[in-house]
């Protein structure tokens, strides 16, 4: 059991260290793109708190010093499916960051898309006497959730505490030094296939560099996606990725549910090409240039050229209409739309008191989504950039960057996870914890 906590923080004394040194590089590995920033922090103490306040004060405490994207290879659903192009690909972008930055990088946050995630809420409580809370209370209320048994082949991502009550009051964020009775704690625990998340372990280990945390992208693109009161009252986050679509559920400025439609922008692409009978590549630049998702008549009178150079005249001078092109795009948009809508259901979105959805992500810029979003969703739905971060370039403020972006805020910020507090052995969880995360002790 004390081996998930020695694990789990030399991953936080990692990224404590890169904070010292005043540098970390972030790793956004997704199917499309692979993209890596470079960030300087300073008026950031020890303990890695920024001198701001309030869940961006992250802004005040770093800027980007170099940025780089790479063409992704190798990874497929989120998931590494081909280790040394991987591994090639990672290299690549962060050499090149590291050279706009002018500065060597030995520490990594990395996020993933992959692995599907599944959401558990877990809830504990203990007595405390009428007397004050104090840090080690808080240990004891979060070793009282009982785990769930979730199988040998998950591994524990994120375990979260997003609410605490002292008796009767509850939506307490730090109960420490409030006197009560009795103390209650709510935890978001996120597992991922245990596969998943040791292949890309290993991948970001043969580049040599010293992982200090692996994220969800999903809760990543919630954090530089949703404006705050969106992050307070309820909102979700649609991340619609290359080969994955991630999807982030945010109350109370916590993440409290995720999950991963494994379909994507490139399945949009592969459908054209199939659907036209032409290749990859100029399926994709159709889809950027020509595509939509809703077909007006101006459409049918608009002709895309897709020939080619096979020297068959009849086949190089072929063309079709706007109108047909979306006609291919758009069941497919529609497909993943409604598996976010099944999906936001089992999760009791309707529930909370807000009910706004963010799209963000590089599938999000297809023209006409949002409309067809409103509809399939049947919600208020908006279109979403990264908050804006100091030094940014501006190729790198699009929707194909809330992840990394994310992975920014959350550096400069990062939430309480269950495993930052000190547990005494005699008190861990109902259900032990030690082989869950078992693999950080194989990799450290």
């Amino acid at each position: 059991m004390m081996d998930l906590y020695q694990s789990q923080r030399a991953m936080r004394q990692m990224r404590k260290a890169a904070l010292q040194k005043g540098v970390i590089a972030i790793l956004d590995v997704g199917s499309t793109k692979i993209a890596c920033l470079v960030l300087r922090f300073d008026g950031i103490d020890w303990e890695g708190n920024s001198d701001g306040v309030g869940s961006l004060a992250g802004q005040s405490g770093f800027r980007v010093l170099g940025a780089a994207t790479t063409q992704s290879r190798g990874v497929s659903f989120g998931e590494i499916d081909a280790m040394r192009e991987t591994e090639r690909a990672i290299r690549t972008v962060l050499q090149s960051a590291q050279k706009m930055a002018n500065t060597p990088v030995y520490h990594v946050i990395v996020s993933m898309a992959g692995g599907n995630p599944r959401s558990y809420g877990l809830a504990g409580s203990v007595d405390i006497g009428g007397g004050q809370v104090s840090e080690e209370d808080v240990a004891r209320v979060l070793s009282s959730c009982d785990v769930p048994d979730f199988g040998e082949a998950r591994e524990v991502l994120h375990a979260q505490p997003v609410n605490f009550a002292l008796d009767n009051r509850s939506g307490l964020s730090d109960p420490r030094g409030q006197v009560g009775q009795k103390l209650s704690t709510d935890m978001h625990m996120i597992t991922v296939d245990a596969g998943a998340v040791q292949n890309l372990v290993h991948c970001v280990k043969r580049c040599d560099l010293e992982l200090a945390g692996v994220v969800s992208s999903a809760y990543v693109s919630g954090l530089s996606s949703l404006v705050e009161d969106e992050q307070e009252l309820g909102a979700a986050c649609v991340d619609m990725g290359g080969g994955a679509t991630s999807l982030s559920i945010f109350l109370k400025k916590h993440m409290i549910y995720a999950d991963t439609v494994r379909m994507g922008g490139d399945h949009v692409t592969n459908d054209i090409s199939l659907g036209l009978q032409i290749p990859a590549t100029k399926a994709e630049r159709i889809k950027t240039f020509y595509g939509g998702a809703h077909a007006t008549s101006m459409d049918d009178r608009e002709r895309i050229e897709i020939g080619g150079d096979t020297g068959d005249y009849d086949r190089d001078s072929r063309s079709v209409s706007r109108t047909e092109l979306i006609g291919i795009i758009k069941p497919r948009i529609e497909e993943i739309l409604e598996d976010v809508r099944s999906r936001l259901d089992a999760a009791g979105f309707e529930h909370l008191p807000s009910q706004q959805i963010v799209l963000t992500g590089g599938g999000s810029q297809i023209p006409g989504l949002d409309a067809l979003a409103s509809r399939i969703l049947g919600q208020q739905v908006r279109l979403g950039r990264p908050l804006r971060v100091h030094g940014l370039p501006q190729a790198t403020t699009g929707p194909g960057f809330s992840a990394a972006v994310g992975l920014c805020l959350m550096a400069a910020n990062p939430q309480d996870e269950w495993w930052d507090f000190d547990m005494p052995s005699e008190r861990h969880p109902v259900r032990s914890m030690a082989r869950t995360v078992k693999w950080f002790r194989d990799n450290w």
